[in-house]
């Protein structure tokens, strides 16, 4: 498969023009930095000196290269700052200071403890906008605890509605949770960049771990809300729409396939050749299909257990029905629909060559996102944020490397 080769100069995009200044580390908080780098502002990435941060010890590695810090930190400008020490609060002070928005992912209350919060800064920087990621947000009871994706895809509910009946809950295989809560710190902070547009002050962005995961079960919270019933778990069903799976095939294959409507369901059961489902009074609507699952469910599997995937699939298509194949990354990369949109971009490493990577999500027609540059090594832009955009001179540049601030 041909892929675009990602430039790898100075982009000019929607965000252009915005600084962010990141301190977190790992995932939540470095993934709302990612977003607004994809789009164009110039994101500074924060690590301690000779303590980096620890997404570089994740795997996978190809030798000693940590790839998954390749794609998260890519766009952004590298550098190394010990904010924890007095000594190298006059610097963290300056790069506040020229930031529109400041990320970061601690526990509640270290960034106090340094005399870099929020609120003990807003009158020196009253229009700086935070994004503050944390396991349980920055108030109430819990707020001290730590937190990880999976612990918060379990507290706010997700885990107990997946999974299979008689195995019970399951997690994702990968920190959705941290994924979803960058993505909602982003969207705060451009919510909070548009009201600083409106009233010249910033404001702070409180992203929990768990609140996203409520947020996206809002027809569980209202639900049981209202009728005090909760959600079963179903394991790849889904409960309001039926039939709703993933069904194997005679070759070792999976397909998908979920009827939304009524009319998906008649084409369905044309397509499997049981056209006469279709008038029967056990499955007239989505209301009695959820009662009759089992046996509605029972047929799509018996058809599809004497199918070669290919030929399912083909036939489903044919006659209009909503389904896909199950496909493992390599078919992904091989995809032509995913090739045609552009979903993977090449990008120019120094280390590694060609790499390819997923694309900037999502696509705007006038202002695309662009990988500009795949993640850096610790320190790598330290000359050109201290020097180049903070004045600092060569003296005080040894100064604060003897000190190991930097």
């Amino acid at each position: 498969m041909d892929f675009t080769l990602a430039e790898s100069s100075k982009s000019i995009g929607p965000l252009a023009g915005l600084r962010v200044l990141e301190l977190g580390s790992m995932l939540a908080g470095p993934f709302v930095g990612s977003l607004f780098a994809d789009f164009g502002a110039e994101v500074i990435k924060v690590e301690k000196p000779g303590k980096p941060d620890p997404l570089r010890e994740w795997p996978p590695h190809k030798g000693e290269v940590p790839l998954w810090w390749k794609t998260m930190s890519r766009n952004k400008h590298a550098i190394t700052l010990d904010i924890s020490r007095e000594e190298a609060r006059p610097v963290a002070l300056k790069l506040i200071a020229r930031s529109d928005v400041v990320i970061e992912n601690f526990r509640p209350g270290t960034l106090e403890s340094w005399q870099l919060g929020p609120q003990q800064l807003q009158t020196q920087f009253p229009r700086t906008v935070w994004v503050r990621v944390s396991g349980y947000g920055q108030t109430g009871p819990y707020k001290s605890q730590g937190g990880y994706a999976t612990i918060a895809e379990c507290y706010a509910g997700l885990a107990s509605i997946t999974g299979f009946p008689a195995t019970g809950p399951m997690v994702s295989a990968f920190p959705l949770g941290d994924y979803l809560a960058g993505t909602f710190g982003a969207y705060g902070a451009m919510a909070a960049l548009r009201a600083r547009d409106a009233t010249g002050q910033g404001q702070v962005v409180d992203v929990s771990l768990f609140e996203p995961f409520l947020r996206i079960l809002e027809s569980v919270v209202v639900r049981y809300d209202q009728t005090g019933q909760t959600k079963p778990r179903l394991g790849n069903q889904m409960e309001e729409d039926v039939p709703r799976n993933i069904y194997p095939t005679a070759d070792g294959g999976f397909i998908a396939i979920s009827c939304g409507s009524q009319r998906i369901f008649e084409n369905l059961m044309d397509a499997i050749e049981r056209p006469e489902l279709k008038s029967d009074p056990r499955f007239a609507s989505m209301a009695l299909r959820v009662v009759n699952r089992a046996a509605i469910d029972g047929a799509v599997k018996d058809w599809m257990a004497r199918q070669g995937t290919d030929a399912a699939l083909k036939r489903l298509i044919a006659h209009q029905v909503v389904a896909g194949t199950v496909n493992d990354i390599e078919s992904v990369l091989a995809d032509i629909h995913v090739a045609a949109r552009d979903a993977i971009v090449a990008v120019a490493d120094p280390v590694l060559g060609s790499m390819r990577m997923p694309a900037p999500v999502p696509k705007l027609s006038a202002t695309p996102g662009k990988v500009r540059w795949s993640g850096r090594e610790s320190g790598a832009d330290n000359d050109y944020v201290f020097s180049d955009l903070l004045g600092l001179d060569k003296t005080a540049l040894d100064a604060l490397h003897r000190r190991n601030l930097i």
